[in-house]
């Protein structure tokens, strides 16, 4: 019998991909109010969540974090690639750690919190491979990076629970 995992899982990373976007634009005048810039993550914790939550490890994670990376790259980014490799680099190295990690609340946190440092420092040395930013490291830690992390956690806080829940009931 299939899991309803399965079903529930892609339904869930179009509603952060829709999310990504469409409250990025709502709250633009607050995530996005210079000199600071907060980069909302949803797709980012739904795999994060979908790798630690999902105990049997049947899901395809990785490929539908190059689905999403790709997505993301096609509608919110405009630069091809970034997220596409960014998403499913980040998804193997949790699949790799997973095994030596007790999973709790502020593990996960944790785990989230390094993630997106990674993500964003990845696609920072993208942007300024391709010369798309020219701020100074300094600048985009404190920034881009201090705010993002800041958001990010406290949307984690928020879901943490109940997608823990929903992943506990339909697996």
């Amino acid at each position: 019998m299939k899991s309803r995992l399965r079903i529930i899982f892609p339904i869930g990373l179009f509603l952060a991909l829709f999310l990504d976007g469409s409250l990025s634009n709502v709250f633009a005048g607050s995530l996005f109010k210079y000199p600071y810039s907060s980069v909302l993550h949803l797709v980012l914790l739904w795999l994060i969540f979908a790798v630690f939550l999902d105990e049997r490890d049947d899901l395809p994670v990785v490929a539908w974090s190059a689905f999403a990376g790709l997505v993301f790259d096609w509608f919110y980014t405009g630069v091809f690639g970034v997220y596409l490799i960014a998403l499913p680099l980040v998804v193997y190295l949790c699949r790799q750690i997973k095994p030596w990690l007790d999973l709790n609340f502020l593990t996960l946190l944790m785990v989230y919190i390094i993630n997106l440092t990674i993500v964003e420092a990845f696609v920072y040395i993208w942007y300024m491979i391709s010369k798309i930013v020219t701020s100074n490291l300094a600048d985009f830690a404190v920034y881009t990076l201090g705010p993002t992390i800041a958001v990010n956690l406290a949307i984690f806080v928020i879901l943490y629970y109940p997608v823990r829940q929903l992943y506990l009931r339909v697996d």
